[in-house]
């Protein structure tokens, strides 16, 4: 009886550990089409990452900036940055808790570090970004 137990809970634990890794993966979607949209300055990979309900938020000179993300994706031109080569983006890392995930995003570019912290909800069964926050650290 106790080995019937015990395997029932390691078989419950691999359906667990496979529902976070699929959730993981489907977390990741926006996640890389945001970095794809920076990388090529293609608004549509933008489109794809967010909710069209989202915002962007942070502060500039001690003010909160609030921006529709429509108006953020309006930024990009279709073609990416002339030091395109030397900038580096990677997610840093993923906290997920059923419907709802936070995500740390490094933009690590030649003058300018950027950090976005995202917010994530799996809205009909698809992962989108609802909000992006942002910090900025000039490089000397």
């Amino acid at each position: 009886m106790m080995r019937l137990l015990f395997g029932c809970i390691l078989a419950a634990a691999g359906v667990m550990a496979a529902a976070g890794t699929q959730d993981d993966a489907a977390i990741r979607v926006p996640l890389e089409n945001y970095m794809k949209g920076h990388a090529t300055g293609n608004g549509d990979f933008m489109r794809k990452a967010f909710h069209p309900d989202a915002r962007m938020t942070y502060v500039n000179e001690g003010k909160l900036q609030i921006v529709p993300i429509t108006d953020f994706i309006a930024r990009f031109t279709g073609k990416p940055a002339a030091d395109e080569a030397l900038r580096k983006r990677y997610i840093e890392n993923i906290t997920a808790s059923n419907d709802s995930a936070v995500a740390t995003l490094v933009l690590d570019y030649p003058d300018v570090r950027f950090v976005d912290y995202m917010t994530l909800l799996k809205i009909n069964g698809e992962w989108k970004i609802i909000n992006k926050s942002f910090h900025k650290e000039p490089k000397l």
